[in-house]
């Protein structure tokens, strides 16, 4: 296998080359961490070993840059006697794999080398199979394989191994935390806690010590030390649901931790240090909050590095079947049933509803209907839907019609046809779910109104005839 030996020491990279090819390894050295950079580009290394005190760069500094950039191979580091500590930190802090002491112990080199190329290939391997199941539709507890789905699940892989603060925007019930989860266990703090707190579901006097911990005695009530969340998440991801019902004072002391991320606990004065990586999530139009003072600006942009904004349901309204049976998987486990899938009529009663409340209200609908099914089919039957129309509908249906006495059935047909489609934002399947016609009956008359491109209908075509 490929390694990369960093070492400003040319007796040290020269011993360790000579062995490791000795070993069968093709080996490549560098002096500092700069060129280490530089090599690893190319070289692709499977396993690296580095100093951590080099002149230039540093090993400390290499190893948190190709971490930020999540390009960060397996790392042994190698200390010097008296040094061990640092040693053991910086491979927690910076996702090292493991440390040796000088001078090298080559058995326990041997041995660890081969551990960290195995753990590499394991990580590769989940990479593959994460990138293989979201094409597939999948990504962590997110299912969708529509182009508005698609879309999210590139953002997240973009951003997953970097440390990047991202803010993610939707609206209630859209899948705002199974984001922040799914890019928790794309990044390579995947094995690290994850802790979610929801602001605007605690009261603002305990939140400060939710957050940062509290020291006996600190308020009434303080019989002990508590850790907060921002160590509870030491090493891995910590979410903040709802940033935007933060109180305005605590938004204050949160931006002084995004600064170094150094923080005290509430009544301490010790100074404690944070490696974690905050993710933040609002169902508020982040630039309305700030106007109307329940952001502040200065911390919205440095929650804002990265941004991901979630679709309403009824904007990919086609994922609900999938959706569902993702959901009816879990909920089978959950309650013991044995429901098999989605009946037709079924399928097409939830796609034409509108689902204000997103996955979150879908959720609902479909472990009542489990739970009825017991086994089998989830048919129409079992669904309890709210009574309002499909995405987009208005509740009067005719309103703003051109419809007049005099007019042909077929004249008023295609009226109708068209203020659906406007409703629907010209989602053909939803706007044929309020029509109470199938898709393909609508595409019909879509080519016999002449509505639809020459090009689409005879795709349309193409497609019915193929299935």
């Amino acid at each position: 296998m490929r390694v990369l030996v960093v070492d400003d020491e040319i007796e040290q990279r020269t011993l360790l080359q000579k062995v490791l090819e000795a070993w069968g390894h093709t080996v490549r050295t560098a002096v500092d961490g700069g060129d280490a950079i530089k090599q690893l580009a190319e070289f692709a290394p499977a396993v690296m070993l580095t100093d951590l005190q080099m002149p230039g760069i540093s090993g400390f500094e290499m190893m948190e840059r190709l971490r930020e950039s999540g390009t960060l191979p397996p790392t042994i580091v190698l200390t010097a006697f008296g040094s061990l500590e640092t040693a053991v930190n910086t491979v927690h802090k910076y996702g090292g794999f493991w440390f040796l002491e000088k001078p090298i112990d080559l058995e326990a080199l041997r041995a660890i080398l081969g551990r960290a190329a195995d753990q590499g290939r394991l990580a590769r391997e989940n990479e593959r199979l994460r990138a293989d199941l979201a094409q597939r539709g999948v990504l962590g507890d997110l299912v969708g394989s529509s182009h508005a789905m698609q879309h999210i699940f590139a953002l997240i892989r973009q951003v997953a191994p970097t440390n990047a603060c991202v803010l993610i925007t939707g609206e209630s019930g859209s899948g705002k935390e199974l984001v922040a989860r799914a890019i928790h266990q794309c990044s390579t703090r995947s094995g690290e806690p994850f802790i979610a707190i929801n602001c605007a579901a605690m009261p603002e006097t305990l939140m400060e010590s939710e957050i940062f911990g509290h020291e006996k005695g600190a308020f009434t009530g303080a019989v002990e030390r508590r850790a907060g969340a921002l160590e509870m998440a030491e090493g891995g991801t910590l979410f903040l649901d709802e940033i935007g019902e933060m109180p305005m004072a605590m938004q204050a002391k949160l931006l002084r931790v995004l600064e170094d991320f150094h923080f005290r606990r509430l009544g301490g004065k010790q100074e404690l240090s944070a490696n974690v990586r905050l993710l933040s999530a609002t169902n508020r139009d982040p630039q309305k909050a700030i106007r109307e003072g329940k952001l502040r600006e200065d911390l919205y942009y440095r929650l804002n590095v990265f941004s991901i904004e979630i679709p309403p349901l009824r904007d990919h309204i086609d994922d609900v079947p999938m959706i569902v049976e993702a959901m009816i998987e879990k909920l089978n486990g959950k309650h013991g049933t044995r429901v098999t899938h989605l009946s037709p009529e079924a399928r097409e009663a939830l796609i034409s509803q509108r689902w204000d409340g997103n996955v979150r209200e879908l959720r609902n609908v479909v472990e009542r209907a489990t739970i009825l099914a017991g086994e089998g089919p989830i048919t129409k039957t079992h669904l309890s839907l709210p009574q309002r129309s499909m995405p987009g509908a208005q509740a009067t249906p005719t309103a703003g019609l051109n419809i007049s006495v005099g007019m042909t059935v077929d004249e008023a047909e295609r009226v109708l046809i068209e203020a659906t489609l406007a409703q629907s934002r010209n989602n053909k399947t939803r706007a044929a779910g309020v029509l109470g016609i199938s898709a393909k009956t609508l595409h019909l008359k879509l080519r016999q109104y002449r509505l639809g491109t020459t090009g689409e209908a005879d795709a349309i075509e193409k497609e019915h005839a193929s299935a």
